[in-house]
């Protein structure tokens, strides 16, 4: 058993002020692995303090001082990478070859794209007409709150460019995935990371979130995770009138014209929708496919996710493993059924465990097929492999379907015409659009439109989120 509970608060490993245990499972035994301690509002004002506290000095140290810091934490996350690939998968069942391959990587990929754009950021700079100076500064102290299904992509997403802009943080990782958050923290101290700069809190949102976002001494919160709990803080955040960064859900469209490469579009479509066990905010989970192609491509749908191996997370390989919960696992189970119900055509997978599958959250990799856009697996975040197939008659069709979400992160499109395919994107509301099996760069904005959230993330744009503009005249 691990045991975590201290919180990194003003460069140290503090106890909590109230202890308050919690198990954290392994999703791919239902077994507990590490027990941490849950945070209180006590514990956030003791964050809080230490970072308000080193606010004074950080946020005037140079350019140089800030490029030196990422340099050192990249020197030691990357040392540690395996370390971070073995805390991913205990606390998330995320396959050993995925976290080496996609979840760790993520980490260093944030921290470099940041440290390219601090470098290349202009602090300082006159106005277009040259009256004034116009000048970057620090927003302050801010909270920062990160989910479990991607978790260092997340913690590095938001601290490497908080620190870079020269702020403070306070950090609540989820506390279902607590384990790479503590590395992270472990690594920031042995770069040096000066104290107060940088401190984490374990905690529920309930608890430590809503005394964050409350808090009179944050000036900045930014938040992923559902659009549920993203409201929440937005409202508790309100009472300061303070910044609010929010990335949260997502159903996103993936536009299949009958001109694409058919087999590889679908193959490429399942397997997406299917990564990270289907646990990712901008999967493509809404296959959206011209009819004149349509029955085809729900044959090779459903071939595709015949072949998409479950497997244990311990074992090297392409296989999914488990979801997160228990929770998680049956709040998917009751999508299922809802689907079913509803009258969707199921041609892959289904309600239960896979075969061979007694414990762990596993589920099996599912496709419903002649899905309407209104039904609820059509408009729900379900945050697991399921995939629904909708067909649609012609271009504008198709984009009023992906349109008709409360939902705006990404949307996906394969097609064989290039006028198309820019014809077609800037047409589609959402953050992201990927053409032709196109993935994300770390220094290209991420973040939604409509109820998927505002602000950005990655690279400059990140940076630009936790800067404020101050215009000094005369």
């Amino acid at each position: 058993m691990i045991e975590k509970r201290q919180f990194y608060i003003g460069g140290d490993w503090v106890e909590p002020v109230v202890p308050n245990d919690l198990k954290v499972i392994n999703p791919a035994t239902e077994q507990p692995v590490a027990v941490i301690s849950l945070g209180t509002a006590a514990d956030v004002d003791r964050a809080v303090g230490a970072a308000r506290t080193a606010f004074e000095t950080w946020g005037e140290a140079s350019v140089e001082e800030r490029a030196a810091l990422l340099e050192r934490i990249i020197a030691v996350y990357e040392r540690r990478s395996d370390e971070m690939n073995e805390a991913i998968r205990l606390e998330m069942g995320a396959p050993v070859t995925f976290a080496r391959e996609q979840q760790t990587p993520a980490g260093t990929g944030h921290l470099q794209a940041t440290l390219e754009a601090l470098r290349d950021h202009s602090f300082e700079f006159p106005s277009p007409r040259g009256g004034s100076l116009l000048r970057h500064e620090p927003v302050g102290v801010c909270g920062l709150i990160t989910p479990w299904n991607w978790p260092i992509n997340q913690i590095a997403a938001k601290v490497a460019p908080a620190l870079a802009a020269g702020c403070t943080a306070v950090l609540k990782p989820s506390e279902i995935a607590p384990l790479s958050a503590l590395l992270f923290a472990e690594i920031l101290d042995e770069a040096g990371c000066p104290a107060g700069v940088f401190n984490l809190v374990n905690g529920d949102g309930a608890g430590v979130g809503t005394a964050m976002a409350q808090h009179a001494d944050i000036d900045m919160m930014s938040f992923t995770g559902s659009t549920r709990a993203g409201v929440s803080v937005t409202q508790n955040a309100a009472v300061s009138v303070k910044r609010v960064a929010l990335e949260l859900g997502g159903k996103s469209p993936n536009l299949l014209f009958a001109d694409a490469d058919l087999e590889e579009a679908v193959r490429f479509s399942v397997e997406s929708c299917f990564s990270n066990t289907g646990q990712s905010c901008d999967a493509p989970t809404r296959l959206l496919v011209e009819r004149s192609v349509y029955a085809e491509a729900v044959d090779l749908a459903a071939g595709v996710a015949a072949g998409v191996k479950v497997g244990d997370p311990a074992e090297e390989g392409d296989h999914i493993g488990p979801v997160i919960s228990e929770l998680q696992y049956e709040k998917i189970q009751g999508h299922i059924e809802r689907g079913m119900a509803d009258g969707a055509r199921l041609v892959a997978g289904g309600p239960g465990k896979p075969d061979g599958f007694e414990a762990g959250y596993y589920v099996k990799p599912t496709v419903f097929a002649d899905v309407d856009n209104d039904m609820s697996i059509a408009r729900n975040e379900i945050f697991g492999p399921v995939l629904v197939m909708i067909p649609f008659d012609s271009e504008e069709d198709a984009i009023r379907i992906a349109n008709d979400t409360p939902y705006g992160l990404a949307a996906y499109l394969q097609t064989g015409d290039s006028d198309r395919a820019k014809r077609v994107s800037r047409k589609l509301r959402a953050g992201s659009v990927y053409i032709n099996g196109a993935g994300p760069d770390w220094d290209v904005p991420f973040g939604g439109y409509k109820q998927s959230g505002n602000g950005r993330e990655y690279g400059e744009f990140g940076l630009m989120d936790f800067l404020e503009l101050k215009a000094i005249t005369g």
